[in-house]
This record gives C-alpha cells, structure tokens and sequence, in this order.
C-alpha cells in the first residue's frame, strides 16, 4: 500500500451521518434523546480519531489486538 493509499474518515463528518440517522425513540424524552445524540456524536468523533491514528501510523505496523478492536467497535456502532 503506497502512501497515498492511507484511508482517512473526516470525523465530523462521519459523527453527523451517524446521528441523522438515528431518529427520536416513541415515548423517548427530548433531553435524554439529546444526550443519546451527544454520546453517539462523541463516541463517533473519538472512533474516527483512533481509526485515523492507526491508519496515520500503517495498520501493518499496528498491534493487530488494538486495530481488531477499534475495527469491533466501529462495527458494533454502526448496528
């Protein structure tokens, strides 16, 4: 994989994909709705940094224990 390879996620903009696609629960209190949305936005934000940071320092570098488990989370994020 040459340099120019590296995948990088803009994290905003990822961390908004995310949350406008994840609508208010029925019966769901708009503040607790907000918080969900701040945590989901954060969590988003602060995954991207990791991946990002990873794919700065080449996954073939990295610990494979520590990549597995970014990857884990990104996944379980997104269902």
């Amino acid at each position: 994989m040459a340099n120019n390879d590296k995948i990088t996620l803009d994290s905003k903009e990822f961390a908004r994909s995310i949350i406008s696609s994840n609508p208010i629960k029925d019966g769901e209190d708009e503040k607790a709705y907000i918080k969900r949305q701040l945590r989901l936005y954060l969590e988003a934000v602060l995954l991207v940094d990791d991946f990002n940071n990873l794919e700065e320092t080449r996954f073939d570098v990295a610990k494979s224990e520590q990549r597995n488990s970014i990857l884990q989370k990104i996944i379980e994020r997104r269902y």
